[in-house]
């Protein structure tokens, strides 16, 4: 039995502790990485690549069926679900043999396979029977797909993210659990990809929406490719080898699918490290108080990092949280706060639902920009959904955006960079918009907030663009 004593242990090797061992290290720290296996991140293997390969699949077969839309006559396309799991999984393995090359790269001095618990506020016992003692820890631990216990009892025919995409051939049915970002991104990919799929959740929001006329927007884009049941209680049961579904409340009835996804959250992963001997104060599920400026837990010597605090789940904050508990962990007992990027989160459905910066308020001024009538939207055959600009008194300037539209994936960093510039809706009109573009559209959101606030609008944007800019 070996003990290990270091400035900063990681416990978990994926984008966020990866971050954290790599800034403390920088920073002149002793580090230690502590995982289970060194498999990659969630996001190369479950998560953010492996999804969106089966969404480009799904946009691809989307694109031959419509193309009589612009003229172009083919035949309906024949689906090859073997061949569409077999190249989401063959490029799948490549994202993630990339993220192993990486790690081995890493000194090996560092790195220790095994599962950590904590015995002490400082102190670390391992699987592999060795012990560590740090200075300062950073959890960064992840989180694992939650299945409900009437769910888990469905077997064989329940999936996840974490195994949807092992799938040898395409279901011909599929009843999704919850309508969440991931929920909704895989419910109509499969169901372009020939799968009669239907959705289900207790709330009432799509992608965990807050704007209603937004969400509604997307209900009515996302209906046309599946069921949508919201505000339903549902019970599942298996016969033979399908599972059925009833369901109760906003909607009723009772429908036997071939699968069943279960996308009804992703709790943080802090079972089994023993955070009782910690003696962190934790919030109503089990996860520790955290300063998310600081990642610190209350005065410790522990901070958290990524999906494991249950905050803002997605790559690019887990990143950015992982730098600041590096950060801080190298550097404890001075800790340092760090001001964090304008919120920012995208759904990847066709089209994509975007929502920047803070929700709006009583007193928020609203810009809306409609996409049904956008020029360059009407070009493309997409003109559908909704733009919704937050701004602030007296000036107008922009505090958040919830968006479902063509192109809003992109547009979403355009205000996000706003948002944290300071912009108004003034000073973006006062920027060059090319014609036609998508970008055009947020032009009529824009003016209503200076129209709102009494704000100056430059002088050739008063009228509207040609062609429904």
């Amino acid at each position: 039995m070996t003990e290990f004593v270091c400035d900063v242990a990681v416990i978990g090797a994926g984008t966020a502790g990866l971050a954290a061992e790599r800034t403390a290290r920088r920073a002149g720290a002793k580090t230690l990485l502590i995982d289970d296996g060194f498999t990659g991140s969630t996001c190369a293997t479950v998560g953010c690549m492996p999804s969106k390969l089966l969404i480009t699949a799904a946009a691809a077969a989307h694109g031959v069926r419509t193309a009589g839309t612009f003229g172009i006559d083919v035949a309906p396309p024949r689906v090859d679900g073997v061949a569409v799991l077999a190249r989401v999984r063959t490029q799948r393995d490549a994202f993630v043999s990339s993220m192993l090359t990486s790690i081995e790269k890493l000194p090996e001095e560092i790195k220790v396979n095994a599962r950590a618990t904590f015995s002490g506020a400082d102190t670390l016992a391992l699987s592999n029977g060795d012990t560590v003692r740090a200075k300062a820890i950073v959890i960064a631990t992840g989180s694992h797909p939650q299945v409900p216990e009437p769910f888990a009892a469905l077997g064989d025919l329940v999936l996840t993210n974490e195994t949807i995409f092992d799938l040898a051939d395409l279901p011909r049915s599929l009843a999704v659990i919850g309508a969440g970002a991931l929920g909704i991104e895989l419910a109509q990919a499969m169901a372009r990809l020939g799968v009669e799929v239907a959705v289900f959740d207790k709330g009432d929001t799509l992608a965990g929406l807050k704007d209603a006329m937004v969400a509604d927007a997307l209900h009515t884009i996302l209906a046309r490719d599946m069921d949508v049941h919201l505000g339903v209680d549902t019970t599942p049961s298996r016969e033979g080898e399908q599972a059925v579904l009833r369901w109760t409340g906003a909607s009723a009835g009772m429908r036997a699918f071939d699968k069943v996804l279960v996308a009804a959250g992703r709790p943080p992963s802090l079972d089994g490290l023993s955070l009782d001997k910690t003696g962190l104060d934790l919030d109503d599920h089990g996860v520790p108080l955290f300063d998310r400026t600081t990642m610190q837990c209350g005065r410790s010597a522990i901070f958290l990092a990524g999906d494991a605090d249950a905050d803002a789940p997605v790559l690019h904050e887990a990143s950015s949280e992982g730098a600041i508990a590096g950060r801080n962990a190298a550097s404890f007992p001075d800790v340092h706060h760090s001001e964090r990027s304008v919120a920012f989160s995208i759904t990847f459905t066709d089209p994509p639902v975007a929502v920047v910066g803070k929700p709006s308020q009583e007193d928020s001024v609203i810009g809306v920009s409609p996409y049904d009538d956008q020029g360059r939207a009407k070009i493309m055959a997409q003109a559908e959904g909704l733009v919704r600009l937050y701004a602030s008194r007296p000036d107008g300037r922009l505090t958040g955006a919830a968006m479902v539209g063509p192109g809003m994936d992109h547009i979403g960093h355009l205000l996000a960079w706003a948002i944290g510039r300071g912009e108004t809706a003034t000073s973006l009109l006062d920027l060059p918009f090319y014609h036609p573009t998508l970008e055009e559209g947020l032009k009529a959101g824009l003016r209503e907030i200076c129209h709102t606030v009494h704000a100056p609008i430059p002088d050739d944007q008063d009228e509207g663009s040609p062609a429904g800019g």
